[in-house]
C-alpha cells in the first residue's frame, strides 16, 4: 500500500525539454514510473525520445490529460514561469501537482494555493521546493534518489530533501511505504498534518517518521494532531538545534524569532504528544527501530 502515488498513476512532466525536466524524466522512467509526456507551452506536437520512449509533448496541460489520461504533473520550470504552469495544472483539475521548483516567490504560491481553493480543492500540490514523492517499488515523482532504499512499512514526510534520503537510506532494510517531500517555503500545499492522515488511514504503514526544521509551527500543529487523532506511532527529527537565533538557514521558512520556532519548542511539542524525537538522523532512524521492536 502506499499513499497518493502508486504505479497506476499517469505523469506528465512539466518543463520535460529543458535540462532539468528531461534528467530527472529519465530518472523517473529508469524508476518504473509511467510518465506518459510532457507539456511545454509552444513545443506542442512534437514527439521526444527518452530511453526509447516515444514521449509526446504538449502545449498546456489540458491537452496532456485529455490525450494521455495523466493524472500526475511533475513541474520542473523555471520560477519566472512556475505559477503559470501550476496555474494550467489546477484548471486542468490534475489530482496530483508535484512542485519541484525552487525559489518561487512566496506571494506566487499563495496566489496558488488560494486559486486551487476557489477550483474546489481539486488539485493536492506537493511543494513547492520540494524533492517530491516516492513509493518505492512503484512510482517516483521528483528527484528523490529510487535505489536508496527498499519498498516496506514505512511512512515518512519531511521538510527537508537531504533529510529525507539520509532517513531512507538509514532505513533501507526496514524499507517505506511512502516518502514525502513536503518542501521548507512558507507556503506549501502539502504539510505534515496531511500526510500523517493520509498514513493514518493507510492499513500498510506501521509507522512514521515526520521530518521538521526550525521556523514557523508546523511542528507544533502536527503534534496537536498527532496527539488527538494518531494510533500510528510517529517517530520525529527537528533539523536546528544549533541554528543562530534570528539567521535564516537554508530553506526560505527555517527562520528563528525569539523562542518562536525554536528546534527545541518542536521536541517539546512532539515528546508531550508522545513522540520520540531523535537529535540526529542516526539517533532518530535507532529510535524508529525500537518503537517496531516494542
Amino acid at each position: 500500500m502506499a499513499i497518493w502515488l502508486t504505479e497506476r498513476n499517469r505523469v506528465l512532466v512539466q518543463g520535460m525539454t529543458g535540462s532539468e525536466g528531461m534528467k530527472h524524466t529519465r530518472r523517473m522512467l529508469a524508476a518504473g514510473t509511467a510518465v506518459v509526456g510532457g507539456v511545454t507551452p509552444g513545443k506542442g506536437g512534437r514527439v521526444v525520445d527518452v530511453d526509447r520512449h516515444a514521449l509526446p509533448v504538449f502545449d498546456t496541460v489540458a491537452e496532456g490529460v485529455a490525450a494521455t489520461g495523466a493524472d500526475t504533473t511533475a513541474v520542473f520550470v523555471p520560477p519566472r514561469f512556475a505559477r503559470a504552469a501550476v496555474t494550467d495544472a489546477i484548471d486542468a483539475a490534475v489530482p496530483l501537482v508535484v512542485v519541484i521548483t525552487e525559489g518561487i516567490p512566496v506571494h506566487d504560491t499563495a496566489a496558488l494555493w488560494a486559486h486551487s481553493l476557489d477550483q474546489g480543492g481539486k488539485s493536492r500540490i506537493i511543494g513547492p521546493n520540494c524533492p517530491g514523492i516516492i513509493s518505492p517499488g512503484l512510482s517516483n515523482v521528483g528527484i528523490i534518489p529510487a535505489d536508496i532504499t527498499t519498498a516496506g512499512r514505512v511512512g515518512l514526510v519531511s521538510k527537508s530533501g537531504t533529510l529525507t534520503y539520509q532517513l531512507m537510506y538509514e532505513l533501507r532494510d526496514l524499507g517505506f511505504s511512502t516518502c514525502v517531500g513536503i518542501g521548507g517555503d512558507p507556503v506549501v500545499g502539502t504539510t505534515h498534518i496531511d500526510a500523517l492522515q493520509a498514513f493514518e488511514e493507510d492499513p500498510q504503514t506501521d509507522v512514521v517518521v515526520m521530518i521538521g526544521e526550525i521556523g514557523g509551527d508546523a511542528e507544533e500543529r502536527a503534534a496537536a494532531y498527532i496527539s488527538a487523532r494518531m494510533s500510528t506511532p510517529v517517530v520525529g527529527y527537528v533539523a536546528g538545534f544549533t541554528a543562530p537565533e534570528g539567521r535564516t538557514m537554508g530553506h526560505a521558512g527555517a527562520i528563528v524569532s525569539g523562542s518562536s520556532g525554536t528546534a527545541q519548542a518542536k521536541q517539546e511539542a512532539l515528546e508531550a504528544a508522545g513522540v520520540r524525537v531523535g537529535r540526529t538522523p542516526s539517533q532518530t532512524a535507532l529510535l524508529l527501530r525500537e518503537v517496531l521492536a516494542a
